[in-house]
């Protein structure tokens, strides 16, 4: 990337990245179209071009600045720090609720990235993916109390689970273009809840 771009004002960068969040959340990455993106922005396509060198790195370094966000919500929530796995998952609904109100063309555009097919830069995301989030999770799991849960149980997959119907229900929501923040919040109990029932050991 070209560090002039990191030279612009910072309400020239923010406008930038605005554009790509936005027209990037509406479409596929084969679809978004970079005039679209420049207009949006408010600058020329060569322009454009001159602080990234092509689409595929603009895409890759919106889907960075996402990530890093993400965690910094992750963080500040305290989502890895508890040994009760049912509470590090509220804990990160919550911060990704909180993010998708503050942040809502941001979080189309990262659900969206994340389940993108182009061979272009499906793998790179995947990639990401599992840097930024996945080992995190993984070490957190591992120091969940084990005995909180029925006898016998995997807890790795028990997690893949969970994972991915959670992620699942924001992909469903992206496709019907909506982030209702407090129904998902409702949906998300009420999985967790049934989560504890079929899982946790009875007392």
């Amino acid at each position: 990337m070209n560090e002039k771009f990191f030279s612009l004002p910072a309400e020239k960068q923010q406008r930038i990245i605005d554009a790509g969040f936005q027209v990037f959340a509406g479409n596929s990455y084969k679809k978004s179209p970079v005039g679209e993106i420049a207009a949006a922005a408010g600058i020329s396509k060569s322009l454009l071009f001159f602080y990234f060198q092509n689409k595929k790195e603009l895409y890759l370094f919106l889907w960075e600045k996402a990530a890093d966000i993400t965690l910094e919500y992750l963080t500040e929530y305290h989502c890895y720090d508890s040994d009760d796995l049912f509470e590090m998952m509220e804990r990160g609904m919550t911060a990704k609720l909180q993010m998708m109100q503050e942040y809502p063309r941001m979080s189309f555009f990262a659900v969206r990235a994340f389940y993108e097919k182009d061979p272009e830069i499906s793998g790179e995301i995947q990639r990401s993916y599992r840097e930024h989030f996945d080992r995190k999770a993984m070490e957190a799991l591992r120091a969940v109390r084990r005995e909180d849960f029925v006898p016998g149980l995997d807890l790795n997959m028990m997690y893949r689970e969970m994972y991915w119907a959670s992620e699942g229900y924001l992909w469903e929501m992206v496709q019907r273009g909506e982030l209702d923040t407090g129904q998902m919040k409702r949906d998300f109990g009420e999985l967790l809840r049934f989560w504890k029932s079929v899982y946790l050991k009875k007392s």
